[in-house]
């Protein structure tokens, strides 16, 4: 029976590490959503009130990192990779298999990419990492995201903007704003 729980939202949150923040009425379908929690900052991951974190969905953060998700969010199966800070706001609806990155987690120059890949290699001295770029991500009061989107460091996307199936977000999406494609651009396409 332990294992259902684990799967179904009836396991014990307490279990979760102490600067996780979960706001009254929270739904947590797996245990396993914070596998790879592994902030130091206090708090580390903040759930409003009310927020749904269904199957799949996974809190990546790296000891430097902080999530803040507002009131009433619904995450169905997002992945969230945090080395600084990821910001959602109210009413927020992320669908599906959506990623979410503040940082690209290694040097995007090739010379520096290889010295990434020697100090983490085992036996590596993982000190002599380069420095890694993170920007915050800023996502406003009710926005939706689209199945298999991506949402890239630094982008801020305004309220009510909703963004399209499998787009590769990398620019700020104006309040009320559509996009879709890869990169994402305007569409003028109505929200389906």
């Amino acid at each position: 029976m332990a294992a259902f729980d684990d799967l179904s939202g009836r396991w014990d949150y307490t279990s979760l590490a102490n600067n996780i923040r979960l706001g009254d009425g929270c739904f947590l379908e797996r245990r396993d959503t914070f596998e790879r929690f592994r902030s130091e900052r206090d708090p580390g991951l903040v759930l409003g009130d009310g927020t749904t974190v269904y199957t799949w969905t996974t809190f990546n953060v790296d000891p430097t990192g902080c999530i803040e998700i507002g009131r009433d969010c619904v995450l169905v199966g997002a992945v969230f990779m945090c080395a600084d800070a990821i910001s959602v706001g109210d009413r927020v609806v992320i669908s599906y298999n959506v990623t979410i990155a503040d940082s690209d987690f290694h040097p995007i120059d090739p010379a520096e990419r290889r010295l990434d890949a020697i100090a983490n290699a085992p036996g590596g001295d993982r000190a002599r990492r380069p420095t890694i770029r993170t920007a915050p991500v800023v996502i406003e009061d009710d926005v939706h995201v689209g199945i298999g989107a991506i949402v890239l460091k630094g982008v801020r996307i305004g309220a009510g903007a909703r963004i399209g199936a499998g787009a590769v977000v990398t620019h700020d999406v104006p309040p009320g704003g559509f996009v879709q494609g890869n990169p994402a651009v305007a569409s003028k396409d109505s929200w389906a």
